[in-house]
């Protein structure tokens, strides 16, 4: 019979954030874990890697079925890492998160969560991101373990297509129960940014950037849609960007 699977855990909220230590915790009750965070938070970072500084691995506490180390470097240099320097083999399954807030909608092309999920991804790796939408260091994790072991679980259970992994996102905590989950869209959403000019003590400009995100396809099967009705949405996405529905009228190009 086989051993306890593999699970590989990283984030891009910082090696302290209490989803990351939320989902740590959820995931030593499936299988043998290795948590390789980043030493600060690193989100908005999308794909990005390291690539003119060294990278630097520390490990920080380690246990019979447990190992937590922590990286210089961006979410994908984790999960590269990860089976590439800490596992020296392929995990059954990568798992990121738990997010402090939404990587619904185009929020996903911005996301170190979901870029580490898309490179496990791309090298055939089961994974899941998970991410809640409330922004705040202490937000409560503990309405949703039901729901992230069920996850896991049947996509350690089931496998994944090839090049798909899975963004999920789960409503903050309320009053009434998560009432289930849906598998839907990515709605079609945009960030509008602000940009506050300050001076710094040399008279030079410099800028801090605002935004607010405009979100006018939230229709049912979207999973702004289930969120705002307090779903947990599952999107089923891939690093394959090929808008393949527009090839054909492009092939006119052709010469």
């Amino acid at each position: 019979m086989k051993n306890k699977p593999t699970i590989l855990i990283t984030n891009d909220d910082g090696y302290f954030a209490k989803g990351l230590r939320k989902l740590s915790d959820l995931m030593r009750k499936v299988g043998n874990v290795v948590v390789i965070s980043t030493e600060q938070p690193m989100s908005a970072q999308s794909h990005s890697m390291t690539l003119r500084d060294p990278l630097r691995l520390r490990l920080l506490e380690k246990d019979t079925d447990y190992q937590m180390f922590v990286c210089n470097g961006r979410p994908v240099d984790c999960v590269k890492a990860g089976y590439q320097l800490i596992l020296n083999e392929r995990p059954d399954i990568v798992v990121s998160g738990i997010n402090h807030g939404s990587n619904a909608s185009t929020n996903v092309v911005y996301s170190g969560t979901m870029a580490a999920v898309v490179e496990a991804g791309m090298d055939n790796i089961p994974a899941v991101g998970f991410s809640l939408e409330n922004y705040s260091s202490d937000a409560c994790f503990d309405h949703l373990d039901e729901l992230i072991l069920n996850i896991t679980n049947k996509v350690l259970e089931e496998g994944l297509p090839k090049g798909v992994c899975l963004n999920v996102n789960f409503p903050d905590i309320s009053q009434e129960p998560i009432k289930g989950i849906k598998v839907c869209r990515q709605a079609d959403a945009r960030w509008k940014e602000d940009y506050e000019r300050r001076i710094d003590p040399s008279g030079h400009d410099y800028y801090w950037i605002y935004g607010e995100f405009i979100a006018e396809d939230c229709v049912e099967g979207t999973d702004l849609w289930a969120l705002k009705n307090n779903y947990a949405s599952v999107v089923p996405t891939q690093f394959d960007w090929t808008a393949y529905n527009s090839i054909e009228l492009f092939k006119k190009w052709e010469r």
